[in-house]
C-alpha cells in the first residue's frame, strides 16, 4: 500500500471520529446547561480544554461566552478542529483515494460535507437537531465502512486512525472532569457533581453501559475505571489500546528477527500499563498526572506511526542526482500532533 493512501485512510477516520466526539460533547453540554442549578458554572468552556484548543479559543473569543464555544467547535473557519473543518478535511482525503475506498463510503462523507457546506435549511435547525444529524452522519460512515470495506490494510489503517482519536478524546474529557471542571473539593458529592459525572458518561456514549456494569450509585473511581480500564467497552482507553496493538501487528506482518522497534515497544508498553494497573493506584498517585503521561505517550505513538508508515525517508545526497520534487500541500491538520496526508 502507498504511504499516501495509508495516511489518508488514517486521517479520514481520525477526522470523522473527532467530529462525532465534538458533536456529542456539545449535545450533552446543552442538555446539562438546562439541568444545572441556578448560579452554577456553565458547562461550556471546559469543552475547549477537552479539545486541547484553549490558546486558539482565547485568541479568537476573549469573552468566552457559550455561543462562542459552540461557534468555535462547530463552524469556526479558523479552528482546524471544528466539526465543519474536520468533515471537510476528511472529505478531501477521501477524494484523493477514491479508487481505494468504497463508493458507499465516498457518498456518505460527501453527503455530510455538502450538508454542512451548502444546506441553508440545515443551519436553520435548532442546535440540538444539528448536532444530532452530524453525530448520526458520522456514525453512519462508521457503519458503512465496517459493512463494505475489506479487512485488508485499508481496514487496518482506518481502524488505527479511529482508535487513536477515540482514546485521545476519552482521556481528555475524563481529565477535564477530574482536574479542571471541579477544582474545589467543596462541590464534590453535591447535586452539580452528580450531574457532571452523568454528563461525562453521556459525553463518552457510556452512560447505559456503565449502568449495566455498575449497578450502584455513580462514584468517581467507578466512572474513571470504566472509561480507562474496561476491557469490553469500545470507547475505553484499554479497549482502544488493544485494538491499536492488533492492527499494528497485522500491518507489520511477519516480525523481523531482532529486538522490537520503537513503535512496537511503545504500543506494547502502553497496553501493558493500562491493562494491569488498578484504579486505586492511578488515583493515589494522581489521575491527572497519569492521563497527562498517557497523552504524551499517545502523541509519541502517533509520531512513530507517521514516521514508520506515512513519511518517506529522505535519501542521502550521495544517492540523489537531482533534488526531490516539492510535495503538494497537506490536507491533514490535528490538534494532537499533525501529520501530512
Amino acid at each position: 500500500m502507498l504511504s499516501r493512501v495509508a495516511d489518508s485512510l488514517y486521517w479520514i477516520n481520525r477526522y470523522v471520529e473527532r467530529a462525532e466526539n465534538i458533536s456529542r460533547f456539545l449535545e450533552v453540554s446543552e442538555a446539562m446547561a438546562l439541568d444545572c442549578p441556578p448560579g452554577s458554572a456553565e458547562p461550556w468552556v471546559p469543552l475547549i480544554d477537552a479539545s486541547g484548543d484553549r490558546e486558539l479559543f482565547d485568541k479568537l473569543f476573549p469573552e468566552g461566552r457559550p455561543a462562542d464555544v459552540v461557534r468555535f467547535l462547530v463552524n469556526e473557519p479558523d479552528n482546524p478542529s471544528s466539526i465543519v473543518n474536520c468533515i471537510a478535511f476528511a472529505r478531501e482525503n477521501a477524494r484523493q483515494i477514491r479508487e481505494v475506498i468504497t463508493t458507499e463510503m465516498w457518498e456518505q462523507i460527501n453527503d455530510l460535507y455538502l450538508i454542512l457546506q451548502e444546506s441553508e435549511g440545515f443551519w436553520q435547525l435548532p442546535g440540538q437537531e444539528q448536532l444530532n444529524e452530524i453525530r448520526k452522519g458520522c456514525q453512519l460512515f462508521y457503519g458503512i465502512t465496517d459493512a463494505t470495506l475489506s479487512r485488508d490494510l485499508s481496514w487496518q489503517f482506518s481502524k488505527l486512525g479511529r482508535l487513536v482519536e477515540r482514546a485521545d478524546k476519552t482521556s481528555r474529557i475524563l481529565d477535564v472532569k477530574y482536574y479542571l471542571l471541579l477544582p474545589s473539593t467543596e462541590e464534590v458529592g453535591g447535586v452539580l457533581d452528580e450531574l457532571q459525572w452523568i454528563s461525562l458518561l453521556r459525553s463518552a456514549g457510556a452512560y447505559q453501559m456503565f449502568r449495566q456494569s455498575q449497578q450502584q450509585a455513580i462514584a468517581p473511581k467507578a466512572v474513571a475505571a470504566f472509561l480507562l480500564l474496561d476491557p469490553i467497552f469500545p470507547r475505553s482507553v484499554r479497549y482502544c489500546l488493544e485494538g491499536l496493538n492488533k492492527s499494528l501487528k497485522v500491518i507489520r506482518g511477519n516480525p523481523v528477527p531482532g529486538p522490537p522497534d520503537d513503535l512496537e515497544c511503545l504500543a506494547g508498553l502502553m497496553l501493558a500499563n493500562w491493562s494491569y494497573v488498578r484504579i486505586d493506584e492511578l488515583v493515589n498517585r494522581g489521575l491527572h498526572e497519569a492521563i497527562d503521561q498517557f497523552q504524551g505517550d499517545l502523541n509519541r505513538l502517533h509520531e512513530l506511526i507517521n514516521e514508520r508508515y506515512f513519511v518517506l525517508p529522505t535519501p542521502s545526497p550521495a544517492t540523489v542526482a537531482v533534488p526531490p520534487t516539492t510535495p503538494l500541500p497537506s490536507a491533514s491538520t490535528s490538534s494532537l500532533a499533525c501529520a501530512p496526508a
